[in-house]
């Protein structure tokens, strides 16, 4: 038989794990400019970190250097980034944001953010509290897998 508590946490835990898949995409397709969700991912990663080689960037991701490479392409050509070789070895390229892709870094940014401030203006400041504390909770738990 299972343990109620067990269970409640489970409960708990896949209650959590849908909800925040929900909200993760809604944040996503907020103004997606015309980018795919790689594509945006890319830009947020070097956002920041800054700079990287390819390869870096494919580990980052948790993607292969030849798909960093398409989308790194697809990006560059649409102004978002930028390839240059580093002044240590000229055989070595690194991968930055230009003014254009930093700027829709922010701007999306922005624009989500001003999304879940409208919804959380809605709620009582009881609510608030709450979704205070569980920001925190959160924090505390990602930061023990570090």
């Amino acid at each position: 038989m299972t343990d109620p508590t067990t269970r409640s946490v489970v409960d708990v835990a896949d209650g959590l794990r849908l909800t925040v898949g929900r909200l993760a995409r809604h944040l996503r397709q907020q103004s997606l400019g015309g980018l795919t969700p790689s594509q945006r991912s890319v830009l947020n990663t070097l956002h920041r970190h800054g700079e990287m080689t390819m390869s870096e960037l494919a580990d980052h991701e948790r993607i292969s250097r030849p798909s960093a490479t398409g989308i790194v392409g697809r990006l560059e050509e649409r102004g978002m980034l930028k390839r240059s070789r580093t002044a240590s070895d000229r055989r070595s390229l690194v991968v930055d944001l230009t003014s254009q892709g930093s700027l829709l870094v922010l701007q999306t940014s922005r624009e989500r953010t001003a999304f879940l401030a409208e919804e959380l203006a809605k709620l009582d400041s009881s609510d608030l509290t709450t979704l205070e504390r569980a920001i925190e909770i959160f924090n505390q738990m990602l930061d023990r897998d570090q």
